[in-house]
């Protein structure tokens, strides 16, 4: 017999929840008091509600886990709005449990009550009200299932105040059956049909390109995918959330697509005869304007979600399906008909390698400034020198970028970012929600001046829990992603980008009593970066101050095809 606070509780145990983040409140007090009792549940405070859910978000990406957060009722539930947004822009788990007013009060403008459930609709997979204590174990095992399955979401789950009470007990029972809904039965094996279709059409294109998306490393299925690429000797493309789904060192790897995509990778599918998609949404930042979007490819489109295909771009063969099932029934679909790559591919790699030895991403360096470019390649060689365990994280803008370009990810899950909703302050929480998951791992964040100062209050989470994650402000004094746009189409009219009033981030660190350094000189910036990463007990702030001029290029020409693109401030293709 427990009550509702105690099932709260006892349902997230029993589903193997052992870390959550959270910020209490009147509203979830009871559920909290709950958790001082349990010896299975590290509970993480954050300093912000976004924050919370930014690291249960981070925490979901690196393990594959449903991440989970608690937060109270009105701003403690609105504050999470954009940190669920991120998640469900991304296809992430998440399990966000909100209190809510006593269900006698709901509808009377109670104080900080917010329909919970309305506000958070459009950016949830599901989202439940319990209505009585009998409805708390049975809606959160419900959440997490569907969290975690078919196309992956965060969900809501809005607990009443009066649902808690610790007064009233009912029969509690950890029920260890399968979870199954009657309405909701997402598809995981492919049509075999499409599925030989897509196999035959394969190996018959004499230009056939690979593009894939978040879906394939949120779904565990790189090692099918790379056995795929091999087998049929395809090119690769991936999308922002695809990276790290294929390693960035295979020669079949031509980097990302799209906005600032490589060049190679945005003629390859321009001039492509067939499209092979998995898990890829075919949004406005991979296909620039939909109608020009590769005129001579047909389109094969793997997703878990049906919803998903064909709705930018037409998919001729369109198969519906988890996306590692679907490769695993395209690799045995391929070894049944005994089909290989089209020997015409060999021209076709020969056009491939003519667009690469343009070397699109090279950029001139310089002996006074610091260019945001270097600081990336040079914690990668620096990374991938020691020879350990890491992932990175990014907030939102040009350092983003810049990371996506030149770091080169080989390992499933190492690049965490916020794709959909692209949101500026998810890369340093995200970072001390994975420090919380993989404590022993590497953990650098790549921020900017902008993006830090959205989130930095969680220094202090950091310090309390221990998070020593390695942050590298790429400190332009603008918010640059921005500025690049001003001064490429809008005639150098620098309005409200200037960052000029920042705090000393050095004092900020020691005001949490991190460490920090500031470098401007290039030829430091190997040095700290090996120092900094050595100190694997301390959160380390890095302020590089870097050219404020420096632009993302490639660049694709807005409403252009994926060719049209812009690859220096003087130079078009």
């Amino acid at each position: 017999m427990l009550n509702g606070a105690q099932i709260v509780v006892r349902t997230l145990e029993d589903l193997g929840v052992r870390q959550m983040f959270g910020y209490p409140g009147a509203a979830v007090i009871d559920i909290y008091d709950e958790l001082l009792n349990s010896d299975k549940i590290t509970h993480i405070l954050a300093r912000h509600e976004q924050g919370a859910v930014h690291m249960a978000d981070g925490y979901a990406r690196a393990t594959g886990q449903v991440g989970c957060a608690i937060v109270t009722s009105g701003p403690g539930a609105t504050n999470t709005v954009t940190a669920i947004a991120t998640a469900y822009g991304d296809s992430i788990p998440l399990v966000v449990i909100t209190g809510q007013v006593a269900t006698s009060l709901i509808g009377s403008d109670a104080f900080q009550e917010v329909d919970t459930v309305g506000i958070t609709r459009p950016v949830v997979k599901h989202s439940f009200l319990c209505k009585k204590a009998e409805d708390i174990a049975v809606n959160i095992r419900k959440a997490f299932y569907i969290a975690s399955t078919g196309r992956k979401g965060p969900v809501v789950v809005d607990v009443p105040k009066n649902c808690q009470n610790p007064a009233i007990k009912i029969p509690y029972e950890n029920v260890s059956e399968p979870m199954h809904l009657r309405s909701y039965n997402p598809t995981v094996f492919g049509h075999k049909g499409q599925v030989k279709r897509a196999a035959k059409m394969i190996a018959e294109a004499r230009r056939p390109v690979l593009i894939f998306g978040g879906g394939v490393v949120q779904g565990n299925a790189s090692e099918n995918l790379a056995k795929v690429i091999e087998r049929m000797n395809l090119p690769v493309t991936q999308t922002l959330m695809g990276i790290s789904g294929f390693p960035g060192t295979d020669p079949h790897n031509l980097g990302m697509v799209g906005m600032h995509g490589t060049y190679e990778a945005n003629e390859a599918m321009h001039n492509s005869d067939l499209v092979i998609a998995v898990a890829v949404r075919f949004d406005d930042r991979v296909t620039n304007n939909a109608r020009k979007f590769c005129p001579n490819a047909r389109i094969i489109h793997v997703d878990v979600d049906p919803a998903s295909i064909s709705k930018c771009v037409h998919a001729d063969i369109p198969i519906v399906g988890d996306c590692n099932t679907v490769l695993g029934q395209l690799i045995q679909s391929l070894e049944e008909q005994d089909l290989h790559a089209n020997p015409e591919l060999a021209s076709w790699w020969d056009q491939i390698n003519v667009w690469r030895s343009r070397h699109c991403l090279a950029y001139a360096k310089s002996d006074s400034v610091i260019k945001p470019q270097q600081v990336v390649e040079e914690v990668y060689a620096a990374l991938k020198d020691r020879q350990e365990q890491f992932f990175v994280t990014t907030d939102v803008g040009q350092h983003q970028m810049f990371t996506a370009q030149f770091f080169k990810f080989d390992k499933p899950r190492q690049f965490i970012t916020s794709g959909g909703l692209g949101t500026m302050g998810f890369g340093f929480p995200a970072a001390a929600g994975i420090k919380v998951a993989y404590p022993e791992a590497q953990v650098v964040c790549f921020t900017g001046d902008g993006s830090f100062q959205m989130n930095l209050q969680e220094l202090g989470t950091c310090k309390q829990y221990h998070l020593p994650v390695k942050i590298f402000i790429l400190d332009n004094h603008t918010l640059g992603m921005v500025r690049q746009w001003q001064s490429l189409f809008y005639h150098q009219r620098y309005s409200q980008t200037n960052l000029d009033f920042n705090p000393d981030f050095i004092k900020l660190a020691d005001a949490y009593d991190h460490k920090a350094f500031k470098i401007s000189d290039p030829k430091e910036l190997r040095t700290v970066i090996d120092k900094v990463l050595a100190m694997k007990d301390d959160l380390v702030i890095v302020d590089v101050i870097t050219d404020t001029d420096s632009k993302v290029f490639p660049m694709q020409r807005t409403g252009g095809s994926m060719e049209d693109m812009i690859l220096s401030e003087d130079k078009e293709d």
